[in-house]
């Protein structure tokens, strides 16, 4: 039986912030860094205010491109009045990947120990792509990444994968 071999992917970011701009987006920045240096393609980029609508538009139109596999959005996941992150992925969602937030929060844990509580970080999946609120730190992006996304977005990880699944994300949706 042969290796398998890396398969680069898609990747949008969004970065949900009142007050971040293409200057000064470190947690965008992060995750492209990480994405294209494990040898993924950043697909799209953008930032937006914390609106639940926005979000969830723009969550949409990058799940209706053929050009974008994965959208990860950071930012807007806390408890305060303006964050409408989870509610706007939610919005979008056929299927939450339940398991993705309680996996960041023992990560997170492991770092900022019951800190952790306050974090709403969430995943799922719509029209065959993958969804994907991190919180706006550049720490907590980079422990997403790190300990979470790169092996799940590595077709090489075993026993399983996001990508390996990638072809079958929406089998409901096509005809019998």
């Amino acid at each position: 039986m042969s290796e398998r071999r890396f398969i680069p992917l898609r990747i949008a970011i969004l970065t949900v912030s009142d007050t971040r701009t293409a200057e000064d987006d470190r947690s965008g920045d992060t995750l492209v860094a990480r994405l294209e240096d494990a040898g993924h393609l950043l697909a799209a980029r953008a930032i937006l205010p914390d609106d639940r609508e926005a979000i969830a538009g723009k969550l949409r139109e990058w799940c209706e491109s053929p050009e974008i596999d994965v959208a990860i959005s950071t930012g807007g996941t806390g408890l305060t009045g303006r964050d409408v992150s989870v509610e706007a992925h939610r919005d979008v969602y056929e299927k939450e990947i339940d398991a993705f937030g309680t996996i960041f929060a023992v990560v997170s844990m492991q770092k900022i120990g019951t800190s952790a509580v306050q974090s709403r970080a969430t995943a799922g999946v719509a029209r065959g792509t993958y969804l994907f609120a991190l919180p706006g730190s550049p720490s907590a992006c980079r422990d997403a990444w790190d300990e979470i996304l790169a092996p799940q977005f590595d077709y090489r990880h075993k026993p399983c994968n996001f990508v390996e699944i990638m072809p079958r994300l929406d089998e409901h949706q096509r005809r019998k």
